[in-house]
């Protein structure tokens, strides 16, 4: 009698929350609106000059928990330099099925080199696939970032236009007199990396 009791409870409120609303998205028919501080996968940004802001200086590679990044600096040509500093990466790896997305090497980048999107739809085929390199990593000169799964119809390429999430959220460092203040060196491309709009006028709107 109690078993039957239990399978009739079990099936109430299994017909019950047919009718209530859903808290899940499609997907990937519906995306869920990804927000500022959102990690995705990494990029290599410029200057507004065009100058590669890395220096090769191999601090993101020290700091990763997960040992997925691996850099290796080399003296900057004096006739045509990459960087502004005496290196730059020369060879910069990041193997993304190893990456835990935490950030750690986008704080610890002293010349804010490393910076992280919102794209993370990566369907790979391969192991070799998730070994991103300097070529896929690199912003063009003009400021667009290379998608390496461009035939992925799922992955929106538009979300690596907004790579500046991470600093947009550490941007004030903590001091109130700063706060909408935008402390961090400009770059290429169409993102807008301005600092991000305070809470109470976030939750007003």
């Amino acid at each position: 009698m109690k078993g039957a009791l239990g399978v009739v409870k079990g099936l109430w409120i299994t017909f019950r929350h047919l009718f209530e609303p859903s808290v899940t998205n499609r997907y990937p028919r519906a995306f869920r609106e990804k927000p500022s501080r959102f990690h995705g996968r990494h990029v290599l940004n410029r200057y507004p000059d065009g100058m590669e802001k890395c220096v090769g200086c191999e601090i993101c590679a020290g700091v990763c928990p997960a040992n997925c990044i691996y850099v290796r600096g080399a003296e900057n040509p004096m006739e045509e330099p990459v960087s502004p500093g005496e290196r730059y990466g020369a060879v910069f790896e990041i193997n993304m099925l190893r990456c835990i997305f935490c950030g750690l090497c986008v704080e610890a980048c002293p010349t804010e080199a490393l910076t992280m999107t919102s794209l993370f739809e990566m369907s790979m085929s391969s192991r070799e696939d998730g070994m991103f390199s300097r070529d896929e990593l690199l912003m063009d000169h003009n400021g667009a970032v290379p998608h390496k799964f461009a035939e992925d119809p799922y992955a929106d390429a538009s979300e690596l236009d907004s790579a500046d999430g991470w600093l947009r959220a550490t941007s004030p460092s903590g001091i109130a007199e700063y706060e909408g203040v935008r402390m961090w060196m400009g770059t290429r491309g169409p993102a807008t990396w301005k600092p991000e709009v305070a809470q109470q006028e976030r939750d007003a709107q």
